[in-house]
């Protein structure tokens, strides 16, 4: 298989990656949080959030199994009210962090995230730049702009994990439970595909190794792919 094949190959899994990484991004299934039920024919509200937002829901219980229990699922029917996160405006914070130093959890995988981008914007950049002929050495910064990429999303998905655990270990907020959720998930698929991406564009980058004893490292770069 050609050189110019496996770049193509190579971006094609790299959008997927972007499209994974910018849809957990913008949406805000990242957790889903419960708070104890405390009796049957009554409702509670359970909620779910991502980077920006906060959604919560009203949702009515009628069956016993569930009390003592955590609130939901969340695909129950019921009325839902969602707010954007203030992250920087001084002295307004979202009910959901009443500790501050979850506020910071959030803010930083925030950051993070978006640092990600950036450095998707920067490796699409480069690899498209790279399709021209002899633009092949700007497949090593691409290839280092998608693994940035990945490392910041996983970044990003640890800190809102240890987010979570703080809100739920926290005595300051009502959650008993939690579980993370599709937003979630597409993060951890975008950080696998661009970080592996990322290397397999670097590894892309090397000179080929002489394929002969006679044949010199020299020859080989000269070689038409």
């Amino acid at each position: 298989m050609h050189k110019r094949t496996k770049v193509k190959i190579t971006f094609f899994v790299i959008l997927v990656g972007m499209a994974s990484m910018f849809t957990a991004v913008v949406t805000d299934h990242w957790a889903v949080l419960s708070p104890r039920v405390e009796q049957v024919n009554a409702t509670c509200e359970a909620a779910h959030f991502g980077l920006w937002r906060l959604c919560k829901k009203v949702i009515y219980i009628s069956e016993a199994d569930y009390n003592g229990k955590g609130c939901g699922p969340i695909s129950l029917p019921g009325a839902e009210n969602c707010t954007y996160f203030k992250h920087f405006t001084p002295g307004d914070e979202s009910e959901i962090f009443e500790v501050k130093t979850q506020k910071e959890y959030n803010i930083s995988a925030a950051a993070i995230a978006i640092f990600s981008l950036a450095f998707m914007i920067l490796g699409t950049l480069c690899l498209l730049c790279s399709f021209k002929k002899g633009n092949d050495y700007i497949l090593k910064p691409a290839g280092m702009f998608f693994a940035f990429a990945g490392l910041c999303a996983v970044i990003s998905v640890e800190v809102m994990r240890q987010s979570v655990k703080r809100m739920i270990e926290s005595e300051d907020t009502i959650w008993i439970d939690y579980s993370y959720s599709w937003s979630f998930a597409c993060a951890c698929a975008g950080f696998c595909l661009l970080f592996l991406s990322g290397l397999g564009l670097l590894l892309l980058s090397m000179p080929r190794m002489p394929q002969n004893p006679w044949e010199s490292c020299m020859d080989a770069e000269h070689e038409v792919e």
